[in-house]
């Protein structure tokens, strides 16, 4: 395995990784696959871009460049333009398909596989931001980094809800393996050992208990508030979960409880970044504050929250305003970047959503700020909201009684959906657009 320079034994080569095709992917099958990719490897170039689909491709195909000594670049968004400028921006970096893959494959053998090492010191990827809050910008992480952070979320998996250490669990995500988020749960996880994946992305709720139920137990559901919301609002039924794991965008109580009812396991919201990876979690339907991961500090600064761990190269500054609970818990207060202030008075964009939300009929909205260089003076926010049966009128008026006047957001647009991505974030791009598109501005 590419985590470990000892020969595998016999029973090793014989744990699941994927499930692919109705059937588990063994480890031995495995190593064979990323073998035959990683020969077609060597003189591609110094980074790849992994375009797959296919989770179990893009898994064989980072585990390939990894095992090569290549970087693997991960975009913010699979959009042309988005791929193309990354692209040029590292030099010697080639783009790595499906297509590519089952090509490789075709010529595969059935033996030859090897026990792959990486160096803990080689830079396995570079993960982007997305856009939500600025210009995108790569962050590279080391083996040994991308492993310590993985071997935390192994060890959360099982304690929550007690997996012992020889038996495998089973992930399906809802999330691109492109995302840091995604890349963590679905693709890191099964290359540390004790987890495999299924290969698909599953995104409405009955592909997502489809997929569900073709896996063994136990089951653990890798996803979105969004996503997570449409499996509660569907009559979808759905086999027993026993884990369900958030992250992406902040997850209330309610829907973490309603979702736990529906699915039958437990619920745990990770926090992380692309910066940071994952670095602490909560069972949000009965905790408020977060967990932090065994080594990892926090330290609050005037512009945010210094985090730092024994794995990180450096202390990483990230925008979450936090208030530590003691060594190992903390509340999240909002973002350096959320807080808003007019005439002596400061919001947050953040508690401005989700009294919008709190509003009986609202399905989804956000709050935000068209001008970018408004951030700590503002001159006006705007709101998307979506609230069949509601005019823009009356959802302010019902937002009037829990907000100051000079917060109220101008204009307030009813909309059919929020212009969210395949993640369900909301990039200011994205805002933007859907505002110029319904004013007219």
């Amino acid at each position: 395995m590419i985590t470990d320079s000892a020969v595998p034994t016999p029973e090793d080569l014989q744990r699941p990784v994927a499930w692919r095709h109705g059937q588990a992917v063994l480890l031995a099958e495995f190593q064979n696959h990323v073998a035959a990719v990683a020969s077609r490897l060597a003189a591609a170039g110094a980074a790849m871009i992994n375009l797959c689909d296919d989770r179990y491709r893009f898994l064989v195909s980072y585990a390939a460049a990894a095992s090569v000594g290549h970087t693997v670049l991960l975009p913010s968004s699979r959009a042309e333009q988005i791929v193309a400028e990354v692209q040029a921006a590292h030099s010697r970096s080639y783009r790595f398909d499906d297509a590519m893959v089952d090509a490789a494959l075709s010529d595969c053998c059935a033996a030859g596989g090897a026990t792959l090492s990486v160096p803990a010191e080689h830079v396995v990827m570079i993960g982007f931001t997305s856009g939500s809050t600025g210009q995108p910008k790569g962050f590279p992480k080391l083996w040994r980094s991308m492993l310590a952070s993985t071997a935390r979320n192994v060890a959360s998996i099982r304690r929550e809800v007690n997996i012992a250490a020889d038996v495998t669990s089973w992930v399906v995500a809802t999330v691109p393996p492109q995302h840091m988020y995604g890349m963590e749960l679905s693709i890191m996880l099964p290359l540390i050992g004790g987890t495999a994946v299924h290969a698909g992305r599953p995104l409405f709720p009955a592909d997502i208990a489809r997929a569900l139920a073709e896996v063994p137990a136990p089951r653990v559901l890798v996803s979105t508030p969004i996503h997570l919301r449409a499996i509660v609002e569907s009559s979808q039924e759905f086999p027993a979960t026993d884990l369900i794991i958030s992250a992406t965008a902040p997850l209330d109580a309610a829907l973490a409880a309603a979702v736990e009812k529906k699915l039958g396991g437990r619920l745990l919201e990770m926090f992380g970044s692309t910066e940071t990876c994952v670095f602490a979690n909560r069972r949000t339907a009965h905790d408020e504050a977060w967990r932090l991961y065994e080594g990892v500090e926090l330290q609050p600064v005037s512009d945010g929250t210094l985090v730092n761990a024994p794995w990180f190269v450096a202390p990483t500054l990230l925008q979450d305003l936090v208030e530590l609970r003691g060594t190992d818990r903390f509340i999240v207060r909002g973002r350096n970047t959320d807080m808003i202030e007019v005439a002596g008075k400061r919001a947050s964009l953040g508690d401005l959503t989700r009294r919008l939300l709190a509003i009986e009929g609202v399905k989804d909205a956000v709050v935000f700020q068209p001008e970018s260089e408004a951030v700590a003076t503002i001159r006006r926010v705007a709101a998307l909201v979506v609230a069949p049966g509601l005019t823009a009128s009356q959802v302010q008026d019902l937002l009037a009684p829990s907000v100051d006047s000079a917060f109220m957001p101008r204009p307030l647009i009813v909309v059919d959906a929020l212009p969210r991505n395949e993640l369900g974030k909301l990039p200011r791009e994205n805002l933007l657009k859907e505002l110029r598109r319904r004013t007219g501005a």
